[in-house]
C-alpha cells in the first residue's frame, strides 16, 4: 500500500538497522545512555547565557462565545516570525499566532468546541492528548484539515478519514479529572516536524473539589512546556527532515531516525529562562512537549542542597496522596504536577532546575531566583482525592501483549508495534466498551507509549513494582531499555476508532502507531 511504499524510500538503516539486529543486548547498552535514544542537533548561531531570559508564561485564550452551556474558542494556525534567541529571528508554525499556543482553562463537564483555522502550507491534524474525546474529534492522524488550494496528495487510502477544508471545529466534552492536557499537530507521518516548528499548546481542565484544597494558585500556579531545539546559521529552527516542505516525503536523516534531540532547552518557548518567586510554594505543571529527549529533573541550590519535589499529580490528575522525590524524570509526552516550597531557601539564592540526563548545555533547564518573603497560605493535603480508578486484575476480560521495537519495513527499517507499521486501514486491537484489560508492553529502546481516549495505572514493571513515578492515573508510560511494564484500563468513555503509540514523534513518523477499535 502507499504508505509503506512511501517510507521505503528512507532508507533508514545505519544505527537503526544495528537496533533492529542486537535486540534487547543493544538495548541494554543503551540504556546506560539514557537521553540518547536519539541524536543531538547543534545550533550554528551563537546561544544566551542561561538563566537571563525572563519565563513567558503563555497566556489563557478568551473565548468567543460561552452561550448555550459551552465555550467556544477560535485558533488561527498561521506562521510568524518571532526571538526565541535574544535578537534572533525565527520562523515558527503556531497556535494563534505563539509559541507555546495560548493555553485554554475550561471546567470539568463543560463543553469546549475550537475552531481551528488552518494558514499554514500543508495539512494539520489536532490532538487534544488526554483527553476524553468522542472519536470524530480526537485528531485521527487522518483527518485532516486542509489549507486553502491545496493541491497534495491526502487521503492516505484510508476509508475513513474525514478530511475538512481550511477550518475544523473541534469538541471536547472534557468530563474528565481535572488535569493538564496539551494540543498538537498529529498529521500522519509529519508529527515530528511540525510540533517542532511549534504547534503545541496547554490545556487546563479545573473543577470544585481540586480547588478547595489550598493548593498554590494565581502567579504561584506555573504551567512549564519543555521542549529542546536547535538553531540553523539564519536563526531558523533546524530539523533533519528529509522533505522540508512537509508535502511529500517524510522522515529524517539516517542520524536521527532514533529521535531528534535539540541542543538548546526552551521553557515556554524560552531559552534556559530565570523566573523570581516568593519564598513559597509554587505549583508546577510540567509538560514534556519535547520530541524524543528524556528529562529527569531535580531542583539545586548553587550550593548543591536538593529540594523535594513533591508530586501531586500525574497524566491523568491527582494522585490519592502526594509522592516525595529528589529527582523526577519524565518522558515526551508525560505531565507531571508537582509542588516546591521555596519557604526554607535563602533570600536572594538562586535554584536551578536541572537534567539529570543531559550534558553540556542541555544539562541546565531553568532556574527560580529567591526574591520576596511572603505569606503562604497554601498546602499540601494527606489526601489529594478518593476518586482514582481501582480496578482489580480479576476484573480484566483479557491480556494482551505488545511488543515495542525497531524493525524491517519495506525495504529499510521502521519503528513497529508487534511486529507491524501503523496501517491506517488495518484494525489492530477491537474491545468492547466498558472492558477492563491487561496490556503487557516490551521495549527495545526508550519508547514514552501512549493511548488515546483512557486513562490507565501501571501494575508493575519487568515484574517488579511499579516505579514511584507510576503512581496515579497515566495516559502515557515511559519503557526504559529493555524493560517491560503491565498497565490495566477500563476502554469507556466512548465508542470509535483511536489510536495507541509511541510518543518519541520520530518514532511515530516511522510506523510506530495501532489502531484500536472499541465497539
Amino acid at each position: 500500500m502507499r504508505e509503506l511504499s512511501r517510507r521505503q524510500v528512507l532508507g533508514i538503516g545505519g544505527a537503526l538497522g544495528v537496533v533492529a539486529a542486537g535486540g534487547l543486548s543493544t538495548a541494554a547498552a543503551l540504556s546506560l545512555r539514557p537521553a540518547q535514544t536519539g541524536a543531538e542537533l547543534r545550533s550554528a548561531v551563537p546561544l544566551p547565557s542561561p538563566f537571563q531570559v525572563p519565563l513567558p508564561v503563555p497566556s489563557v485564550l478568551a473565548p468567543v462565545s460561552t452561550a448555550d452551556g459551552f465555550d467556544r474558542y477560535e485558533l488561527v494556525q498561521r506562521e510568524v516570525t518571532a526571538e526565541i534567541l535574544p535578537g534572533v529571528p525565527t520562523g515558527l508554525w503556531t497556535y494563534g499566532g505563539t509559541f507555546p499556543g495560548p493555553t485554554i482553562e475550561s471546567r470539568r463537564g463543560r463543553s469546549v468546541t475550537v475552531a481551528h483555522r488552518n494558514e499554514l502550507p500543508v495539512p494539520t491534524v489536532v490532538h487534544l492528548h488526554g483527553g476524553r474525546t468522542p472519536a470524530d474529534f480526537d485528531g485521527y492522524p487522518t483527518d485532516l484539515v486542509l489549507p486553502a488550494g491545496w493541491s497534495g496528495d491526502h487521503h492516505m487510502h484510508d476509508p475513513q478519514a474525514m478530511t475538512t477544508e481550511v477550518t475544523r471545529e473541534y469538541t471536547f466534552p472534557l468530563d474528565q479529572r481535572p488535569t493538564l492536557l496539551w494540543y498538537h499537530d498529529h498529521r500522519m507521518d509529519f508529527t515530528a516536524p511540525a510540533i517542532w516548528r511549534g504547534l503545541a499548546g496547554m490545556h487546563l481542565v479545573r473543577d470544585d473539589a481540586e480547588e478547595s484544597l489550598g493548593l498554590p494558585t494565581g502567579p504561584r500556579e506555573l504551567p512549564l512546556m519543555i521542549t529542546d531545539r536547535a538553531f540553523a546559521a539564519d536563526g531558523s529552527l533546524a530539523y533533519p527532515a528529509l522533505d522540508p516542505t512537509l508535502r511529500e516525503r517524510p522522515g529524517v536523516r539516517e542520524p536521527y531516525v532514533a529521535g531528534v534531540l535539540g541542543d538548546v532547552i526552551l521553557v515556554n518557548g524560552a531559552p534556559w529562562p530565570v523566573h523570581e518567586v516568593d519564598a513559597a510554594r509554587y505549583r508546577l505543571r510540567i509538560l514534556n512537549a519535547s520530541n524524543a529527549r528524556h528529562y529527569d529533573l531535580e531542583a539545586v541550590l548553587d550550593d548543591g542542597h536538593r529540594l523535594d519535589l513533591v508530586q501531586i499529580g500525574a497524566d491523568q490528575g491527582l494522585l490519592h496522596v502526594p509522592v516525595t522525590h529528589q529527582n523526577l524524570p519524565i518522558a515526551p509526552a508525560e505531565r507531571y504536577d508537582v509542588i516546591v516550597d521555596f519557604a526554607r531557601v535563602p533570600m536572594g539564592s538562586r535554584v536551578r532546575i536541572v537534567n539529570r540526563l543531559g550534558s553540556g548545555r542541555a544539562r541546565d533547564v531553568m532556574a527560580f531566583h529567591v526574591v520576596r518573603k511572603a505569606v503562604d497560605e497554601s498546602r499540601v493535603p494527606d489526601v489529594l482525592c478518593s476518586d482514582l480508578p481501582e480496578w482489580q486484575r480479576s476484573e480484566a476480560v483479557r491480556v494482551r501483549d505488545f511488543s515495542f521495537r525497531a524493525g524491517q519495513m519495506g525495504d529499510g527499517h521502521g519503528w513497529l508495534i508487534g511486529g507491524k507499521p501503523f496501517d491506517p486501514a488495518r484494525t489492530d486491537v477491537t474491545t468492547r466498551l466498558g472492558d477492563v484489560e491487561i496490556w503487557r508492553l516490551v521495549a527495545d529502546v526508550h519508547h514514552p507509549v501512549h493511548l488515546h481516549l483512557v486513562g490507565f495505572r501501571v501494575l508493575s514493571r519487568g515484574g517488579g513494582p511499579p516505579l514511584p513515578q507510576d503512581a496515579g492515573l497515566k495516559d502515557t508510560v515511559s519503557l526504559r531499555p529493555g524493560e517491560s511494564a503491565e498497565l490495566i484500563t477500563r476502554f469507556d468513555g466512548y465508542r470509535g476508532r483511536y489510536l495507541f503509540h509511541c510518543h518519541n514523534a520520530e518514532h511515530e513518523d516511522m510506523g510506530m502507531m495501532a489502531n484500536l477499535q472499541i465497539t
